[in-house]
């Protein structure tokens, strides 16, 4: 049985249980998993069950036992955000075991042990129950990196934002222009379009708001990564 604590701070110790959260009209389950601290989440709709669950990273097994206990039946589609091994360790087996059609962005589709059965492009929506979440494509720590927003019944956003986002700085990128290219895709897709009280949840390592960051912008952009 995965520890699953509702007292919600997005800080996990590698390795342990789970963290969950309540949002209107939305229920968030995040665990570690895997040696780098990957971040796997299940985003549930609180009226239907419905789930989506997002970088089955590592740690097979115990991903499929936080479906099992947490969403029983209720996993609708995986959402890969990027290629990077990491991010899909554990894709081949919780796919095979849950059944359930996978997704990621054509860019990042090719590497996957899986072939998406869904391709994401910038703009889509996924309809998990009665959530959308829309997808935001975002170059630059790979071709097809994708962040995930889900506004809640109250107006509030909670972005996944996989490797492009994180506490203190964008995700890693090897060469100044592929740096430019996130740079400007963070600042104009999600910087200059969701206010300071969005939530951010990264693909690994603790939440943050952009609140929290958006001064330091000028400052990531001055330094490079």
């Amino acid at each position: 049985m995965v520890s699953v604590d509702r007292r919600y701070t997005g800080h996990l110790t590698p390795g342990t249980g789970a963290q969950q959260r309540d949002v209107p009209g939305a229920r968030i389950t995040k665990m570690s998993v895997g040696p780098m601290d990957n971040n796997t989440y299940l985003v549930q709709s609180t009226a239907t069950g419905a789930t989506v669950l997002i970088d089955a990273a590592n740690d097979a097994a115990r991903i499929l036992e936080l479906t099992t206990q947490e969403t029983p039946g209720q996993v609708e589609l995986i959402v890969t955000t990027h290629q990077h091994p990491d991010h899909w360790q554990a894709l081949t087996e919780v796919t095979k075991s849950l059944g359930v059609p996978t997704a990621a962005h054509p860019l990042d589709a090719d590497p996957l042990p899986v072939t998406p059965d869904r391709l994401l492009t910038d703009g889509d929506t996924i309809d998990v129950g009665d959530l959308t979440l829309e997808v935001i494509h975002l170059r630059g720590h790979t071709p097809g990196s994708l962040a995930l927003a889900l506004t809640d019944t109250t107006g509030h956003t909670h972005l996944f934002t996989g490797d492009s986002l994180f506490p203190g700085g964008l995700g890693r990128t090897t060469n100044p222009s592929d740096f430019g290219t996130l740079f400007g895709d963070v600042t104009s897709k999600i910087f200059d379009r969701y206010p300071d009280d969005t939530l951010v949840y990264p693909g690994h390592g603790d939440d943050t708001t952009l609140g929290a960051e958006r001064p330091h912008l000028a400052e990531w952009s001055d330094r490079g990564w």
